[in-house]
């Protein structure tokens, strides 16, 4: 897989942009605040339609602009590849494939993969769990485009269902009478959302062990785990939903007092440990960050693997937050095989050696130049 081209208009600070990628290395070097960040952002929205710095479309549009465009052709081995997504504040987006219209968004998802690594990932171990929830769900949308669909309508019954639980015009009976749908509901969609993610994880968890092993020299035992609140001792649908019933009945009077939905995979949580000790707690900010690189060198492979081709790589501003031996590791895994762009604000954090095989790119107030332009 080859990002050959990506353009802009109207995105964020970027008012238009054409930007050819012929190598399979790019730096794009620059200050702080002058867009290298952006350019990722627009390629991780193709990727999985969704940005990690942004809740609502109106947030990507440049101020004072109605709609804005982001596209790329991709290479890939079956060919080539064009991607099209209209952004409008407040109103639907328009998702092109190949000068096609598509219905949803899920439609054009799964012909750009990639892989996102920047400092902000470091919560990953130290952040909440919801960090880490997110992080598996924009693995399964590349992975699976169905899984847009399936998480979308799990959010829209949990929203629907805390209304319901909020509701101080209801009498406990009316409440008592109505929550048996909701709670039906919303099993029904919990299920395969925690399906997958498991399913997900026992993929993940050797590859990230055996990154992790040979980053650290194999000194310390790593594990991940997937921990919802209900076990999977079989993982059939029925089973799953059926426990999770189960758990709501226990729940329900809480649930009730608090007027909040307290059971599903809004709640699940991944477990990683350093010698049977959880990371988030324990692990010093060296094993943190060890830890992380393990997990994105992992997800690198396993798309690589699922979907026959090496998805994109983007680096942004990380290697300042690696020391030397890190930064060695994670420039040895991609090699010359995976595309990679990355961010700085400086290059001398860079080999000598990967610095001359790469395009160099300087950003300034969301222009791009040629190195020394």
């Amino acid at each position: 897989m080859f990002l050959q081209s990506l353009q802009l208009h109207d995105f964020r600070n970027y008012a238009e942009l054409a930007l050819d990628l012929s190598s399979a290395k790019t730096i794009l070097v620059g200050d702080n605040a002058q867009g290298k960040s952006n350019l990722l952002e627009a390629v991780q929205l193709l990727a999985t339609g969704r940005s990690s710095r942004a809740l609502r479309d109106r947030e990507l549009v440049t101020q004072g602009k109605e709609q804005s465009r982001v596209a790329a052709r991709i290479e890939r081995l079956g060919g080539t590849v064009e991607l099209e997504l209209i952004l409008r504040a407040g109103k639907r987006r328009t998702v092109r494939l190949g000068g096609e219209t598509q219905r949803t968004q899920a439609e054009a998802l799964g012909y750009l993969n990639c892989v996102s690594f920047s400092s902000i990932d470091l919560d990953l171990v130290r952040g909440a769990p919801e960090t880490r929830r997110d992080w598996l769900d924009g693995i399964l949308l590349q992975l699976e485009p169905i899984y847009t669909s399936l998480l979308a309508q799990y959010l829209q019954v949990l929203h629907q269902r805390n209304a319901l639980l909020r509701r101080t015009d209801l009498s406990s009976e009316a409440l008592a009478e109505q929550l048996p749908l909701w709670d039906d509901l919303l099993t029904r969609h919990a299920t395969p959302v925690m399906r997958r993610r498991h399913r997900l994880l026992l993929r993940l968890a050797p590859l990230a062990q055996h990154w992790h092993r040979a980053i650290s020299g194999g000194r310390e035992n790593f594990a991940i785990h997937y921990q919802p609140q209900i076990a999977f001792e079989r993982e059939d649908a029925q089973s799953v939903q059926q426990a999770l019933t189960e758990l709501l009945a226990q729940k329900q009077a809480l649930e009730v007092r608090r007027g909040t939905s307290l059971v599903g995979p809004h709640r699940d949580e991944v477990e990683l440990t350093i010698d049977g000790i959880p990371a988030r707690q324990f692990g010093s900010q060296g094993q943190q960050r060890t830890l992380v690189l393990a997990l994105k060198l992992a997800e690198l492979n396993l798309l690589e693997q699922v979907t026959g081709e090496v998805p994109l790589l983007l680096l942004d501003d990380v290697l300042a937050e690696l020391d030397l031996h890190r930064q060695d590791q994670l420039l040895g895994a991609i090699g010359e095989r995976v595309q990679t762009i990355v961010t700085t604000t400086h290059l001398g954090l860079f080999d000598s050696q990967w610095l001359h095989s790469a395009t160099v790119l300087t950003i300034k107030q969301g222009q791009v130049h040629p190195d020394g332009a």
